[in-house]
């Protein structure tokens, strides 16, 4: 089974995030991009054919996230989240130190 939804592929199981490091760059006037890097727990490993994972979070300056992407070696891959995934990856993302983060970085100019 797979863990992430790989395009076109019917089955799949839920990555569970034990953990999260990010770093927040300015993109333009609009956006913040957030870089996620994930701890899972060791009941749901990544694909194999994962090399270094992530997902680009972009957000508006005010802290919204708009869209999650999926990356593998800092290139959008043929991976999709799952509904449980975003949600996870969605709360940290509200939290208070990462909203912060986001508001400085948008001040940034």
């Amino acid at each position: 089974m797979r863990h992430v939804i790989r395009y076109g592929d019917e089955q799949w199981r839920e990555l569970k995030f034990i953990g999260f490091r990010h770093e927040v760059e300015r993109r333009d006037a609009q956006w913040v991009d957030v870089i996620l890097r994930v701890d899972l727990s060791a009941n749901t490993p990544l694909p194999d054919d994962l090399i270094d994972f992530s997902i680009l979070a972009v957000c508006t300056h005010a802290g919204h996230p708009i869209q999650l992407v999926t990356q593998d070696e800092e290139i959008d891959c043929e991976y999709q989240l799952t509904e449980s995934e975003q949600e996870q990856i969605n709360a940290y993302l509200r939290s208070a130190r990462v909203q912060a983060d986001i508001v400085e970085a948008a001040l940034v100019r």
